[in-house]
């Protein structure tokens, strides 16, 4: 997960609650992209810090567990940044500008200077992020499933060039992944100021939950709705029992259960699913110094695997000469 804000209650639905899920059923590695975080927020980097410690802060409360899972930050790692550059130079300049967000987000995004080589290598790295683990899958969404495609053509590229098979050609671990717009509608997101955010209050959750958008042409509590145009059904979905959801269509397009009756049930059901994280989150809160031991402890463990496979791909490529000079590499 990339350091570049809070998370809110799409990061844990989207996310955060499959890698819980998973670590019981893999070895997992998860890492705080702390470098990713540079290829498009270059010039903004004051709440870095303070956000990688959040990022724990919130790992931890919503159970991921570091003895079931590693948990570590990228940029303490430097085996992910020479094995970039090692897979920088074997890497197709058109396999990087084909790669659909790369043109999507050149396209739309108009606050942020992307015309830079870290944006458009961010799949060369993730690719080492990757690889350097010997992963079999990596959970992701349809988005990134051609970033994940370059992972392996890279991977298939440098055992062909280099005739030795070092690293695990990865699968995608696709899960179904609820879709959760913002408060207003439009995705979630710090720059909407429409997020639900995993570090407020349970009063600030209730204040802005009051305030989602319900179905516009809906004026009056005796005008029936149409729970498809409301943002607030699409949290119903997400968060309450599928019964009950039948029965919220079936008294909004009756006009028998008003908007604001409606948004205290979603209200209770999302706080009764947020409960055990806010209270994990009240103990993680003030022990920052634990969080950071977690993440060091997390960090050594994988930078030892780290080592190990670059150590391999120098050897298959004939440029390990930290083998001449043993000591000298840190």
């Amino acid at each position: 997960m990339q350091t570049t804000g809070k998370l809110h209650l799409g990061n844990l639905l989207g996310a955060l609650s499959n890698w819980v899920k998973l670590q019981d059923q893999y070895d997992c590695f998860y890492f705080a992209a702390d470098w990713h975080a540079l290829s498009s927020n270059y010039e903004d980097t004051a709440q870095l810090e303070e956000n990688l410690v959040d990022l724990g802060v919130n790992w931890l409360s919503a159970g991921l567990d570091p003895q079931r899972c590693t948990l570590f930050i990228q940029s303490l790692i430097p085996e992910h940044a020479v094995l970039h550059l090692l897979f920088s130079m074997v890497t197709p300049i058109p396999w990087l500008e084909r790669v659909p967000s790369y043109k999507e987000k050149m396209e739309q995004v108009e606050n942020r200077d992307l015309h830079t080589y870290g944006f458009l290598g961010y799949p060369v790295l993730q690719a080492a992020d990757i690889v350097l683990y010997k992963a079999s899958f990596v959970p992701v969404g349809v988005d990134q499933l051609p970033h994940l495609e370059l992972t392996r053509e890279l991977v298939r590229r440098f055992h062909d060039i280099y005739k030795a098979k070092v690293f695990v050609e990865p699968d995608g671990l696709m899960s179904e992944v609820p879709k959760l717009p913002g408060l207003d509608g439009r995705k979630m997101s710090k720059s909407y100021n429409n997020a639900i955010y995993l570090s407020d209050s349970r009063e600030q959750m209730a204040r802005k939950i009051a305030n989602i958008v319900t179905d516009p042409a809906r004026v009056r509590r005796s005008d029936p709705g149409d729970p498809d145009k409301c943002v607030a059904y699409s949290f119903h979905l997400a968060f309450s029992p599928k019964g009950e959801n039948e029965v919220t269509w079936k008294e909004c397009t009756t006009a028998t259960r008003g908007c604001v009756d409606c948004k205290k049930h979603l209200a209770k059901h999302i706080m009764t699913r947020l409960d055990p994280l806010l209270e994990r989150r009240a103990y993680w809160e003030p022990r920052r110094d634990e969080v950071l031991g977690v993440l060091r402890e997390g960090t050594l463990k994988a930078r030892a695997v780290a080592k190990e496979t670059l150590a391999q791909a120098e050897d298959a490529m004939r440029v390990n000469v930290a083998r001449l000079l043993p000591g000298v590499r840190i």
